[in-house]
């Protein structure tokens, strides 16, 4: 197939501005994360898209902060049952876009996408405000909220539509229009979301999403002086840089950033429950959710028994072609999260740890066209010192680590 045809094949998206889409001359290649192919391309956008995102924001604001909560609720409970009414679309592509399994992504992502809107479109129904009375000065002292204005929104590739929609319902049910950059490595469904705000009944310039990188539109959106409120999943080393962009306007910031969740298993758990549920808060999500149980601490007395069976436990837990509806992971996001991963497991041999099963143990049989995805299967680490890097720094993959807490 020559290059002209093959770019023809591919899924080509455009930003959403003013209630239009709008093209760019300048694009990223996205993959499939479960081939290794790319298979869609992402604006590249830059200063120039987020000022007429913003321009646009800021034109529907005052319109759509005089509506009343009745109404924005009725407009956000429209669109969630837009995306509910192709919620297998939607699970497909974010299968395909993110290397999750189909399954996950029909059984989590998109169900609770579409309940964040309903969620919000609902609690700005019941908001009381607060009010304290000074009888003895003759007074009394009230909470008025009002909407800020434009919202800059950047969420993360891990749950795609999931906290893109966490962060959208809320800014505009409460009154705000939004300029929205989901991950350019995981773009596919804010897009197909897109399609459906007209019908939905959503005001041009009440969302507006640009794509893009962190560095160029990630960065314009947030120095933006007409963006007052800023919210942002990822690393905090890109949140310590938002900041500094922020502080010379005061912006308001929502700032969820990275952890290493420890689960700490006494002598006295329930091993049958406590190891079902600890391989299943390690690796759902090819081990992608920032609230994955990231290390685990156990009890010396019972150690051993809950190594071994944890162990056993973590080889069923399956890594596979997401389309297969018996395996309980995909492929990790992109070829660099996934030599991350492995590099944390490079470390522990060299620090005298041991793999038990998973990365370097145990072989994956994928179909020939699968086989250069960025698939690794559920690993379990022990041996290592409580001050390594596998134990202090989060991994966001199919890792981890079983110790006996160290004695200080």
């Amino acid at each position: 197939m020559s290059k002209t045809s093959e770019q023809r094949t591919l899924l080509v998206l455009e930003n959403y501005i003013g209630g239009k889409f709008v093209p760019t001359w300048s694009h990223l290649d996205s993959y499939d994360p479960s081939t290794g192919e790319v298979y869609c391309k992402v604006p590249d956008s830059g200063k120039d898209e987020v000022e007429a995102a913003v321009a646009a924001a800021r034109e529907a604001f005052p319109d759509w902060s005089a509506r009343s909560p009745e109404q924005r609720a009725q407009v956000l409970n429209k669109l969630a049952d837009l995306i509910e009414a192709q919620l297998e679309e939607f699970a497909q592509a974010e299968s395909r876009d993110q290397g999750k399994t189909v399954t996950f992504a029909r059984t989590v992502d998109i169900p609770r996408s579409v309940h964040n809107f309903r969620f919000f479109a609902s609690s700005v129904l019941h908001h009381t405000t607060d009010c304290s009375q000074m009888d003895h000065m003759g007074c009394v002292n009230y909470t008025v909220r009002s909407p800020v204005g434009v919202a800059g929104l950047i969420s993360p590739w891990n749950l795609p539509l999931y906290l893109l929609t966490w962060k959208i319902a809320p800014a505009v049910a409460t009154g705000n229009t939004v300029v929205a950059k989901p991950s350019e490595m995981s773009s596919v469904t804010a897009w197909m979301m897109c399609k459906l705000m007209q019908q939905a009944g959503v005001p041009p310039g009440v969302i507006n999403i640009v794509f893009g990188t962190g560095p160029r539109a990630g960065d314009a959106l947030v120095g933006h002086p007409d963006v007052p409120l800023v919210s942002f999943t990822g690393s905090t080393a890109t949140a310590q840089r938002i900041t500094e962009r922020s502080a010379p306007y005061c912006k308001k910031l929502s700032l969820e950033l990275g952890g290493k969740n420890p689960a700490l298993v006494f002598a006295d758990a329930d091993l049958d429950q406590c190891i079902a549920t600890t391989v299943r808060s390690s690796f759902s999500n090819q081990g992608e959710i920032c609230l994955c149980t990231s290390r685990i601490y156990v009890e010396r007395s019972i150690y051993p028994e809950f190594l071994e069976r944890f162990v056993a436990a973590t080889r069923k837990w399956k890594t596979g072609v997401p389309s297969d509806p018996t395996n309980n992971n995909g492929a990790l996001i992109s070829k660099e999260h996934l030599e991350k991963v492995r590099s944390f497991v490079a470390l522990a041999k060299s620090e005298g740890g041991t793999i038990h099963c998973g990365e370097g143990v145990d072989q994956l049989d994928l179909p020939e066209c699968n086989a250069s995805g960025f698939f690794m299967p559920a690993t379990v680490i022990s041996g290592i010192t409580d001050s390594s890097r596998i134990m202090q720094e989060e991994i966001f993959g199919p890792g981890q680590e079983v110790q006996v807490p160290e004695r200080k």
